[in-house]
């Protein structure tokens, strides 16, 4: 068992600060962060570049480290080093809270097994500010980060997780939402989903609506700029198989939205995992 008094202890060390940088708008920096920001010894930085610029802005001139997740094992001996010696050092990472993905996490291990006191500041959150305009239920969630990229593993994450009542929250790139978007479609249903894009930005834009709605306003509007998923829980009822899914209307909702019907059709049959020509036939009527 461990007690940390973060403000008032008698510890020879210094103090790990993990402090929260804007998601996009600069106005989101606190008073606080830029304080600690001047007061440290040092600056753990993600991108020592993105973090140069933050830093002129505010007119802060504390040297900066680089501290990523290519050379965290190098740096986390060092840091600690430096830590044990009585400096304060402050991680940032490139947007938002630390240790979200980043080697964040790692040190503040590291420093908590050395007895060396972490001290986290609140700030911007990508993945709960975009939640709580959602207009989906703010709780329970769960934050899940980024995705798994290849298709198969997607669907095998979404199986997982498929039952799970609280509303989920995921990054991912604006280039695979889409295609996350079908393979989610494929094992959850058509459930409310909320994409929000270059959240705080001049562009900042929530798409709010049923996958397949979604899906097919992305097919003709792609997307651009940081992109966040939020998903509603499970409900209780089972998703419906294939079988039960009535193709046609799927097609017709693509065709009313824009699409021209072959090409309606052959993203009705890719989003279920069917033969063209079977959700052709459905469509037309003909066959069985």
């Amino acid at each position: 068992m461990q007690i940390q008094k973060s403000v008032k202890h008698s510890l020879p060390f210094g103090t790990l600060y993990l402090v929260p940088t804007p998601i996009g708008n600069l106005q989101d920096m606190t008073f606080r962060a830029i304080e600690t920001l001047k007061e440290v010894d040092s600056i753990a930085a993600e991108d020592t570049r993105n973090t140069g610029l933050l830093l002129k802005h505010f007119g802060i001139e504390t040297r900066q480290i680089s501290f990523h997740e290519h050379n965290a094992y190098e740096k986390i001996p060092v840091l600690l080093e430096m830590l044990r010696a009585g400096q304060s050092i402050a991680q940032v990472s490139d947007a938002g809270l630390p240790s979200i993905s980043d080697p964040g996490h790692d040190l503040v291990q590291a420093a908590i097994a050395e007895n060396i006191p972490v001290v986290a500041l609140p700030g911007a959150s990508a993945g709960i500010t975009a939640l709580i305009a959602s207009g989906l239920a703010p709780q329970p969630h769960i934050f899940y980060g980024f995705l798994p990229r290849k298709a198969g593993q997607q669907k095998a994450f979404f199986e997982e997780k498929k039952h799970y009542p609280e509303t989920q929250i995921f990054y991912e790139s604006p280039h695979r939402v889409k295609a996350t978007l079908e393979n989610m479609q494929a094992v959850y249903g058509d459930r409310s989903v909320v994409v929000v894009r270059e959240l705080t930005k001049l562009y900042e834009e929530y798409q709010r609506g049923h996958i397949s709605e979604i899906v097919a306003f992305i097919a003709d509007h792609p997307l651009k700029g940081e992109c966040l998923i939020i998903v509603s829980g499970h409900d209780g009822e089972e998703v419906a198989g294939t079988e039960e899914v009535d193709l046609k209307a799927e097609v017709d909702m693509l065709i009313a939205a824009g699409h021209k019907p072959n090409q309606a059709i052959k993203e009705v049959a890719k989003r279920y995992q069917l033969k063209k020509q079977e959700v052709y036939d459905q469509y037309h009527g003909l066959g069985k």
